[in-house]
């Protein structure tokens, strides 16, 4: 998926690849291009320029330059944190979490009943499902140009991005929704017992399938490059291995511990001020914003690893094309191992190493929730010495596992949410011309035709912002998690010593990433889609 760092748009999409030519342009190409040069030219002076920091050959429009240092920034966050820490350790008690799980009963307005009547429900699970047939059908017969093609923007900016944040605001809606679910639901009328299950779903495998199809996911996101084609070949096989899935294990265990974006959008949703009570009441009521997290509870190791992974993945695809992640693997990797492996000529080397890049890539991506759960379970250690608690230590990291959610979800907005303002409007002019071929249903065909960029400055501090509030939350989360955890206030407040470092840690990291196409000189401004 594209990226939004610093407010413009970096080079990290399926959608669009802005470029001088039109063609790829990424880190990786400018570093190769510098070797090949290098060895035709015996460049040492060459050599050196690839590992200057400013890239100024490479950047697009007007650099944003910070108002004060970087490390100002840090320090500010890291303050802030201390901050709230020690607030909260002060005046949250037992009690003021009873107070945190009051609702309002919001069933009493004809507004709220509507949404969620069963007739209702159907009408949008139909059109979920219409949705996606027409987006898999405009893959197939449609354009070729992902500017012009309906499926491009509606799955990955509307879909994947767009309806996460609303589902962070109204809850679970995509549970009911889910069109693969609503698929599955519709061949179980005419087949009742197709989806019993043909095997048992063992309890062992938790959420594993799950974050599998979640790591699988993020890679064909990064470095599958899909164009409309591609991407409808990919939704088709998922909502067959949908079908066939639920055929083996069952229905209710396949959607709940196996349907990726079921797991995700839940785990998004305990962070909405609504809830929609079960039972036939049709309930909804109104809750504090990110309490749900406390309701709920991490059943299983893999859960956990699913969560880190939303971390991990995130971070990843704001750093693995900046420079100095780059340079890891030409610089380190390659000068100091490699081109004794397969020799110092860069051009003739280039198919080998490009796989060794790709693999190297991949490896680094499917590992690094691991880096995470290293300075999770670290910070936990401590916490469980100092507070001299008997509790297993596997326990304790279930236990506060959802209090990261609010970081992880921050996270995403914060690298993506420029896209909705640039790319995601563009959906009132595909609907009226989905196949891209030159219709005007609606008569919005001829809209939303400029290029729309956001204010650098204020996308920039608007991430700072949200980085530190999702950290302040989790701070605030996990110290009301910790009085449920240990017997006495003074144990909840010291448990969470180690837990303050750790989200320092994690706010220097989430702060540091965004600032890199900022601080070595890569943010361009998009250029005007093609025609």
């Amino acid at each position: 998926m594209y990226s939004s760092r610093s407010g413009l748009i970096f080079d990290r999409s399926p959608v669009l690849r802005f470029s001088l030519s039109g063609g790829d342009f990424s880190v990786m190409d400018k570093w190769i291009n510098l070797l090949t040069l290098h060895a035709a030219r015996k460049g040492a002076l060459l050599f050196g320029l690839c590992f200057s920091e400013a890239a100024s050959a490479h950047s697009f429009g007007k650099l944003y330059n910070l108002p004060v240092p970087f490390w100002m920034y840090l320090y500010g966050a890291a303050a802030a944190l201390v901050l709230s820490f020690l607030i909260v350790g002060y005046f949250v008690n037992a009690k003021a979490e009873r107070a945190n799980l009051k609702v309002l009963d919001l069933s009493r307005y004809r507004f709220v009943r509507f949404w969620v009547h069963p007739a209702t429900i159907l009408t949008l699970r139909v059109l979920t499902v219409a949705l996606l047939a027409l987006t898999i059908l405009s893959g197939f017969i449609g354009s070729r140009n992902p500017y012009l093609n309906f499926n491009m923007t509606w799955f990955w900016i509307l879909f994947v991005l767009g309806f996460s944040y609303l589902v962070s605001l109204i809850g679970n809606v995509y549970d009911p929704l889910n069109p693969w679910r609503a698929v599955v639901e519709a061949i179980e009328k005419w087949r009742p017992t197709l989806f019993a299950g043909r095997i048992r779903y063992a309890e062992a495998w938790g959420y594993y399938p799950a974050l599998g199809f979640y790591m699988a996911f993020i890679w064909i996101e990064l470095f599958a490059h899909s164009l409309p084609f591609s991407l409808s070949v990919i939704l088709a096989s998922y909502t067959a291995l949908n079908i066939a899935g639920a055929w083996l294990v069952g229905k209710q265990a396949w959607f709940r511990y196996c349907e990726f974006f079921g797991v995700m959008l839940w785990l998004i949703s305990l962070c909405a001020p609504l809830e929609r009570l079960p039972g036939p009441g049709r309930s909804v009521v109104l809750r504090q914003p990110f309490i749900g997290l406390l309701k709920e509870k991490a059943s299983h190791f893999s859960l956990l690893l699913f969560v880190l992974f939303m971390l991990s993945s995130t971070a990843y695809d704001g750093i693995h094309e900046t420079l100095p992640w780059v340079k890891i693997f030409w610089k380190d990797i390659y000068q100091g191992v490699l081109k004794f492996i397969v020799g110092d000529n860069i051009v003739k080397s280039y198919p080998t190493l490009q796989l060794i890049y790709k693999v190297w890539q991949t490896a680094t991506l499917m590992l690094s929730p691991l880096v995470y759960l290293v300075l999770y379970w670290l910070c936990l250690w401590l916490a469980r010495k100092l507070t001299r608690s008997q509790l297993p230590l596997r326990q304790l990291m279930l236990n506060f596992t959802l209090s990261l959610i609010p970081i992880a979800f921050v996270y995403n907005i914060t690298h993506y949410y420029t896209l909705i303002i640039t790319q995601g409007g563009q959906i009132i002019r595909l609907i009226s011309d989905p196949f891209g071929w030159g219709w005007n249903l609606f008569g919005t065909a001829k809209w939303m035709t400029a290029a729309v960029t956001p204010d650098a400055s204020f996308v920039w501090h608007s991430q700072v912002a949200l980085i530190l509030l999702g950290h302040i939350v989790s701070v605030y989360l996990a110290h009301l998690v910790a009085l449920r955890v240990f017997p006495t206030q003074r144990q909840a407040t010291l448990s969470q010593i180690p837990m303050l470092f750790l989200m320092v840690i994690y706010t220097t990291m989430g702060l540091w990433i965004l600032s890199q196409p900022i601080t070595s000189g890569q943010i361009f401004v998009p250029t005007a889609p093609p025609k």
